[in-house]
């Protein structure tokens, strides 16, 4: 699943327990009708990915649902739920300029010789 918003904040890596389990929260902000504020968690080494990311920013994030069981000392049954993300991307223009190659500068193309005005122009823009 994935899910599209704006970053509202980015928390710090934090570590939990003597095994060293990493998390690190992200709450973005979804642009409808009625803006949804939404934490999404990222665990291990994928708590990395959000070091490339500002609040402000657009992004979509790859999403899986998480849910489990626990049974209190009391012997009741809780459920809980959790959104952890495991990739996040930019939506804002410009961020992703490395994946696009270079524009040739104009000396590397040819001048046009045969060019006929005459010929109807049929293209709708």
């Amino acid at each position: 699943m994935e899910i599209q918003g704006r970053i509202k904040l980015i928390d710090e890596t934090k570590e939990y327990g003597n095994n060293g389990f990493r998390k690190r929260e992200v709450v973005i902000t979804t642009e409808e009708q009625y803006p949804q504020h939404i934490l999404i968690e990222f665990v291990q080494d994928k708590t990395s990915l959000l070091d490339a990311f500002q609040v402000g920013q657009m992004v979509k994030i790859s999403i899986n649902l998480r849910g489990r069981e626990w049974v209190n000392p009391q012997g009741e049954t809780k459920y809980f739920n959790s959104i952890q993300g495991w990739r996040i991307e930019s939506l804002e223009a410009g961020q992703d300029s490395e994946n696009i190659p270079p524009v040739p500068p104009m000396e590397a193309f040819e001048p046009v010789e045969d060019l006929k005005e005459e010929e109807p122009d049929d293209l709708p823009f």
